[in-house]
């Protein structure tokens, strides 16, 4: 199966570090005109600027977008602006996110919102605002980024990993898994293909890292970064896919970054 997203306008969230910007340096190198979009514009390591320097140094064509994703009507005008830039998108790529890993009993009601916004609200939107496009043109491409977290816990007895305050962070990631596959029944018949999209282990990403999961990883961030093209540009639909399984059954090793 082979990659075609020449010249297809992508948009990638939380595109400054880790998995999403290694889907948007993916995705530019076969040619698509990418947005990496974020909160963080400058600053060095982990800006959107680090990432579009990156993906311009390497011959390909990208653009920053600086935005709060849990705000409204930032999203709305994100899409503008790489409508503007782009034109209308092929792709759009949810991995932004926020996690905080808070036992339920403790967990705060403003960091529960937030989550849900982010993770769940803010996918949803951006579906609606480039769906018109997508279905209009007969062609288009949503990647959602999940996490084995959506999966029930196995037990009792349960794990240790299990009791690290996981239960909001799971659930946010079933409902986008849900959306995505319910989402590929509504608009896969017009064209738009619609998948989830979920890493088959820990990858070394910042939030790993910042959540102390380093230990657990085993699969580099190009592993994610080649599933999340082969779904960008595939007749592939209404998946909760896994990464390393997802390239195994498509015979895919994983490509430059």
């Amino acid at each position: 199966m082979q990659s075609n997203v020449q010249d297809r306008v992508a948009l990638v969230t939380g595109g400054s570090r880790g998995i999403g910007a290694a889907i948007a340096a993916r995705l530019a190198s076969e040619g698509a005109r990418v947005a990496v979009l974020g909160r963080t514009l400058t600053g060095g390591a982990g800006s959107l600027e680090e990432t579009v320097g990156a993906i311009e140094a390497a011959g390909g064509s990208a653009l920053a977008v600086q935005a709060d994703l849990s705000v409204p009507a930032d999203r709305a005008s994100a899409v503008a602006e790489v409508v503007k830039a782009f034109g209308p998108i092929d792709i759009l790529v949810n991995n932004a996110a926020a996690t905080f890993l808070i036992p339920f009993v403790d967990y705060p009601d403003k960091r529960y919102r937030l989550m849900f916004e982010l993770q769940v609200n803010a996918p949803f939107h951006l579906a609606q605002l480039v769906l018109p496009d997508m279905v209009e043109r007969g062609s288009g491409w949503i990647v959602n980024i999940s996490s084995r977290a959506a999966s029930h816990p196995a037990g009792p007895p349960f794990g240790t990993l299990a009791r690290r305050g996981f239960t909001v962070y799971g659930m946010c990631k079933s409902a986008l898994e849900r959306m995505s596959t319910g989402l590929a029944a509504e608009v896969t018949h017009l064209g738009v293909r619609v998948n989830a999209l979920s890493p088959w282990d820990n990858v070394a990403t910042p939030g790993t890292a910042h959540h102390d999961l380093t230990d657990m990883v085993v699969e580099d961030v190009g592993v994610m970064a080649e599933a999340a093209l082969l779904l960008a540009s595939s007749d592939i639909s209404g998946q909760i896919a896994y990464s390393t399984p997802l390239l195994v059954e498509h015979e895919r090793t994983p490509g430059p970054l």
